[in-house]
């Protein structure tokens, strides 16, 4: 027996944690960007742009329709993290 069946965890609940702590990350990254974009002034042309990163995968992030590829999570961190003056 599983330590979360003797909890009287079924297999089915921990898919279902499963599925919301991965949708609560992309939730928090789909903000993280919204609040760059306001801040900096950039539009999703200007992010994808300037990251690197599709503007379809910006905009699928942002409505949460996508679980983004850690490659595009890596460009657009960096683009965020290193952005330079007026881009």
């Amino acid at each position: 027996m599983r330590h979360w069946e003797k909890l009287g965890i079924l297999e089915a609940d921990l898919e279902g944690v499963v599925f919301l702590a991965e949708n609560q990350q992309i939730s928090n990254f789909s903000h993280e960007i919204i609040e760059f974009q306001r801040k900096n002034n950039l539009n999703d042309a200007e992010m994808a742009l300037n990251s690197h990163v599709s503007v379809e995968h910006i905009h699928n992030i942002k409505a949460m329709r996508e679980v983004p590829d850690p490659t595009v999570v890596a460009n657009l961190r960096n683009y965020m993290e290193h952005k330079p003056k007026g881009k």
